[in-house]
């Protein structure tokens, strides 16, 4: 089915649910046609096809039955790139090459789709990642923010640790693949630092970490911003207090989410943040502590945030789906 009215594509993988079909449904309530592409899929389930002529130059994409050129992408959400999957007949001595051309005719894909309407561009979700340039900018644009190391240096994370007075934590500045599994105390997840787990920080010389003082947690807000509006979800601290640093490890019972409104100032600093970076979406996670101070630990520009309008019923889908089909750019 070759689809005619302006279509809005949407970026994700084969395993992603609730969000994507909000998105979708909020996109289609609003007069678009909604094209999922699932990116683990190419190349064994999805046909994409470049067309370079001297005056015109085009993609068309199959997915299932239906069937897409560039010209009639409106708009872009960026919503997941996953590896492609190959099938397992492949000889290993072609999987490195079959991967990296996948890639490189994707690559090529949204390079055509650059007139569209992104949520958000690539190369800004990319710079965006840099979790040292984002705790730069949010003191500069007034947010508090942790006391923070990053070293590779063993006496350095016990300095630090002291200084401190033992309240601290370890995280990573990227993210792992979804497929690697945890395996120390201070590995995927944001962990509480004890004194014992530095006695073999000497392993530090082979991978940097981030270590922060550890803030006191009144609440932990999650902050979904999507073009100039916040929509709000928080997390009583005392509930899932035995998850110790992070809400976000499997397992842990956080408790409900609960409506909560940021303070005027906040959020002007949070445009000013968002604007520093280019971004149209994030979802940023603070701290507030016993003291009401709201502190600044980072965002992520394709974060999750269903559990959001799914327990809360805060209109996040629609909010992306409006931006999506603004007509300026």
């Amino acid at each position: 089915m070759h689809l005619s009215r302006n279509v809005v594509l949407l970026i994700t993988h084969s395993g992603d649910f609730f969000t994507i079909d909000k998105v979708a449904e909020a996109v289609l309530k609003k007069g678009a046609q909604p094209f999922r592409l699932d990116t683990d899929k190419f190349p064994l389930e999805v046909q994409l096809t470049a067309h370079f002529e001297q005056t015109k130059t085009y993609h068309t994409i199959e997915y299932g039955d239906q069937s897409i050129s560039t010209e009639q992408v409106q708009a872009v959400w960026l919503r997941r790139i996953w590896e492609p999957q190959l099938s397992e007949k492949l000889a290993p001595q072609f999987r490195e090459a079959c991967l990296r051309e996948s890639k490189a005719t994707l690559a090529g894909f949204w390079d055509s789709l650059r007139e569209a309407r992104w949520i958000d561009h690539l190369e800004r979700i990319n710079a965006a990642q840099d979790k040292l340039r984002q705790l730069r900018v949010a003191a500069e644009v007034g947010f508090i923010t942790p006391r923070t190391l990053v070293t590779n240096k063993a006496e350095a994370a016990r300095e630090f640790f002291h200084q401190v007075n033992g309240k601290m934590v370890s995280k990573l500045l990227t993210a792992l693949s979804h497929s690697m599994q945890a395996t120390s105390s201070f590995f995927m997840y944001t962990s509480t630092v004890k004194e014992e787990d530095l006695q073999d920080a000497e392993s530090l010389r082979y991978c940097p970490m981030v270590f922060q003082e550890q803030i006191p947690k009144q609440l932990e807000l999650r902050v979904v911003y999507v073009n100039g509006k916040a929509f709000v979800g928080a997390l009583d601290a005392n509930v899932y207090a035995g998850a110790k640093a992070d809400w976000r490890k499997p397992g842990v019972e956080v408790g409900a989410w609960q409506h909560h409104e940021l303070p005027e100032q906040l959020l002007r600093r949070l445009q000013v943040f968002m604007t520093r970076f280019g971004l149209t979406f994030g979802a940023l996670d603070f701290i507030v502590t016993p003291s009401g101070e709201y502190v600044f630990l980072e965002v992520n520009p394709v974060g999750e945030w269903g559990m959001l309008e799914r327990d809360l019923d805060l209109p996040i889908a629609s909010a992306i789906a409006d931006t999506l089909l603004q007509t300026e750019q």
